[in-house]
């Protein structure tokens, strides 16, 4: 008897995000992993050569809102209300 409560119970677990909260998890993973690619290199092969790309706009201004868009989205993604199942 122990038994069919466990199965009848492991039946009815739910997970505690939906897919739309997945959905916009991978969302946010994906513009937090495009922004980290942009800032990346810009950097010089010999050390006693300044390279001034690494002040480009690209990587000062671009690759950091990407990445607060992200947070934002993952943010979201958490905090979304799963739908009522009745």
């Amino acid at each position: 008897m122990g038994e069919k409560k466990r199965k009848e119970a492991a039946k009815q677990t739910e997970f505690i995000f939906e897919r739309k909260n997945y959905k916009f998890m991978l969302i946010g993973i994906a513009f937090i992993t495009l922004g980290f690619i942009i800032m990346a290199g810009g950097g010089s092969d010999d050390p006693n050569v300044f390279n001034p790309e690494i002040y480009s706009w690209r990587r000062i201004r671009l690759a950091p809102a990407l990445i607060l868009i992200g947070f934002g989205f993952e943010v979201y993604a958490i905090l979304l209300k799963p739908s009522k199942k009745e």
